[in-house]
């Protein structure tokens, strides 16, 4: 039945938008009380950690990498080079506030993508152990001035779904529109004063949801831009988890990895010029849900494996290292004959991280976000003081 009480145009931004995106403009969230912030950005498909921190000085790299041992990137330290593609990541890195964790893994152990994420995500050891997110319950262990956290995604991802109450950009349910009929509500607004700016917005709103490769990167630095206003301001939310997907490199691995690495890095070249001063106390956390294989397959690509590598980025990381148990590449030492062997869990690097940067009992976190995983002390200083 018609609602009288509705006048047009609501009727108009109800159905042709979706109340979820206008709300972002006037989104609140409680005020913090400290300036600390975090980000969890997500590589949906298994990123390879060996051609983004490249350990170049092992031999079994070059004997099993062949022509996807790139030269060309930022040395790091006298063992790994960076992928060239991280250019501004890169330059994190010199001023020390860049970090990478070589021959991690979540306690998952097989190399279903699905199965992977959700043990990541949820912080247990196995597939759908638990059903709310650690970073849900990182939000518990917060002062609730603190925690306020929003997802720069389509839905909530499952890492924050759970008791604590969280806000989505754009969480609209609705199917996905024809770029044809796009464009007649564009053309149907032109010349609406109200409507034209508001669906202007919706519209770039949109185009930031795009893959990392999109427009050269400019869509994943728009992203990385959204995300840091969302972080700043009055009222403004603290945490922020970004989705980024197309990281399943099973064929020609060498374009398109470089193409995700150079959206990833303009991301976060964005998001750390948006945040402006509020970068100094910032901690963002880059993980995937398992490594690749150590050998190139027959179409240019790799398959899924087991160790790979995580960023922590931020001025609030102490940075400018490289911290890892290096397995080694030889043929003996990998995991199952085909994979690089994880020796630090990535539970362990996250709780240590977050513990750190919101100075509570390491313990009482990894009990807290990870129940599952037995306690594992790790005493490196991954946070500034």
């Amino acid at each position: 039945m018609f609602d009288s009480g509705l006048d047009r145009r609501q009727l108009i931004l109800r159905g042709a938008m979706g109340a979820s995106v206008l709300a972002l403009p006037g989104m609140a969230f409680a005020q913090a009380t400290t300036e600390r912030r975090f980000v969890f950005i997500i590589q949906r498909g298994a990123a390879d950690g060996l051609n983004t921190v490249m350990p170049l000085a092992d031999p079994g790299f070059a004997n099993a990498r062949g022509s996807l041992a790139i030269e060309g990137g930022a040395k790091l330290d006298g063992l790994f080079t960076l992928h060239p593609s991280l250019a501004e990541t890169a330059k994190l890195y010199a001023a020390k506030e860049a970090l990478f964790a070589h021959a991690v893994a979540s306690p998952y152990r097989d190399r279903s993508h699905f199965d992977g994420q959700n043990v990541l995500e949820t912080g247990g050891t196995a597939a759908y152990q638990l059903r709310d997110g650690w970073l849900n319950r990182l939000l518990a262990q917060l002062p609730r001035s603190e925690a306020s956290a929003i997802a720069v995604s389509a839905t909530v991802p499952v890492a924050l779904r759970g008791h604590v109450e969280v806000a989505s950009y754009a969480p609209s349910a609705l199917p996905q529109a024809s770029d044809d009929l796009l464009q007649r509500v564009t053309a149907l607004y032109e010349t609406d004063q109200q409507l034209h700016p508001l669906w202007a917005s919706a519209m770039a709103t949109r185009a930031m949801t795009s893959d990392l490769t999109a427009a050269g990167g400019q869509n994943a630095a728009a992203t990385g831009a959204l995300a840091a206003r969302l972080l700043t301001g009055p009222g403004s939310a603290r945490i922020a988890m970004i989705e980024t997907g197309g990281w399943d490199t099973h064929a020609q691995q060498k374009g398109r990895l470089a193409a995700q690495l150079k959206g990833l890095d303009a991301m976060l070249a964005a998001l750390r010029t948006g945040l402006g001063p509020a970068w100094r106390d910032t901690l963002v956390l880059v993980a995937t849900e398992f490594g690749r294989t150590v050998a190139v397959n027959g179409t240019g690509g790799t398959d899924h494996g087991t160790g790979s590598a995580a960023m922590l980025i931020g001025g609030a990381v102490a940075g400018g290292r490289v911290v890892t148990d290096w397995p080694g590449m030889a043929q003996a030492n990998l995991y199952e004959a085909r994979d690089l062997k994880p020796t630090l869990g990535l539970d362990t690097l996250i709780a240590t991280a977050l513990a750190q940067h919101y100075a509570l009992d390491p313990a009482r976190v990894t009990r807290a976000l990870f129940p599952e995983t037995p306690a594992t002390r790790y005493d490196a200083k991954l946070i500034r003081a």
